[in-house]
């Protein structure tokens, strides 16, 4: 925990007015945002794979952007169905 406040606070002056922007830019430095837009590529991508299979394809994809690889389980959920109208054949 020392060494990441270390390295948060670099060239930081607590005192200054944007001390806090500052902060967080070390942070953000930090993240490894290259690996983290690859596996989320990948997820999208398989996630695409299972709706097209399951014929969900738009909620599955949508689902996998959202929350990654637990988008996954979309295409295997149930379908709602709507009720029907009031006078169709269809009771």
């Amino acid at each position: 925990m020392e060494e990441l406040l270390t390295k948060a606070m670099q060239g930081v002056d607590p005192g200054a007015p944007d001390a806090f922007a500052q902060i967080v830019a070390n942070l953000m430095a930090l993240v490894p945002w290259t690996q983290l837009i690859v596996w989320q590529i990948v997820f999208i991508v398989i996630g695409a794979l299972l709706g097209w299979w399951r014929g969900r394809l738009k909620a599955t994809v949508i689902a996998s952007l959202l929350v990654g690889p637990f988008g996954w389980v979309v295409p295997f959920l149930p379908r709602r169905t709507p009720p029907p109208l009031p006078g169709s054949k269809n009771r």
